[in-house]
């Protein structure tokens, strides 16, 4: 059974960084497509990044190109999102999420808070 756990999330002043760290067992990490996604209260859930099983190709959400960064290290099973330039508007719970040839897994969330 796959599983996923993040970690790094907390309250950060406007224009400061987080980097955001999600950790995976329990399946072939190096065969799946990772991805960050947020939901903010009263918000749908909606992709933030993504990025393909040997890292080669990453794709953004508008609002967050040019501002966050999504990696993975394979060897340790691990995908990240390094937040930088946070807004107040980057509030919300992010979660990580795993696609495969034939399951999907997520994470229980961890929140980002952006505020003076």
């Amino acid at each position: 059974q796959g599983k996923l756990v993040e970690s790094g999330g907390g309250l950060v002043q406007p224009g400061g960084s987080l980097r955001l760290s999600c950790a995976a067992s329990g399946f072939t990490f190096r065969w799946f497509f990772m991805s960050w996604y947020r939901q903010a209260p009263g918000k749908e859930r909606e992709l933030v990044a993504g990025i393909t099983d040997t890292g080669g190709r990453t794709n953004y959400a508008d609002s967050v190109k040019g501002r966050f960064t999504i990696s993975r290290d394979n060897g340790k099973n691990m995908v990240y999102l390094q937040m930088n330039f946070l807004k107040p508007e980057d509030t919300a719970v992010y979660f990580c999420k795993a696609n495969g040839p034939a399951y999907e897994y997520w994470g229980q969330g961890t929140q980002v808070t952006v505020s003076s």
